[in-house]
């Protein structure tokens, strides 16, 4: 089986959270983002085709543009675990759920 994408997607979210703010480097957890979301956008062509990798690299960019100002309403693990969650869900809907046997 091949690896889902679910964990993957919001893992990078998590992760470039805590390297950009952890560890200080914004250009880290730019790098961390960008690779994840290539190799989930490529996964995400391959198997379900362009329109559901489309809309899915959107979630991911609407997560991480959102969890911004968010972060300064709620703070930011909380904006960052809401962002990480929507994506992960969403990427497990649209991509890794297989249909069932019947």
């Amino acid at each position: 089986m091949a690896l889902p994408t679910a964990p993957v997607a919001a893992g990078s979210m998590l992760g470039s959270y805590v390297i950009a703010s952890r560890v200080g480097s914004r250009s880290g957890a730019l790098i961390a983002m960008v690779g994840a979301l290539g190799w989930c956008g490529a996964t995400w062509h391959r198997d379900r085709g362009a329109p559901t990798a489309s809309v899915l690299t959107g979630v991911y960019l609407a997560g991480f543009g959102a969890s911004h100002p968010l972060a300064r309403r709620i703070g930011a693990w909380p904006a960052v675990l809401g962002a990480t969650a929507l994506t992960g869900a969403a990427s497990y809907a649209a991509a890794d759920r297989r249909p069932a046997r019947t």
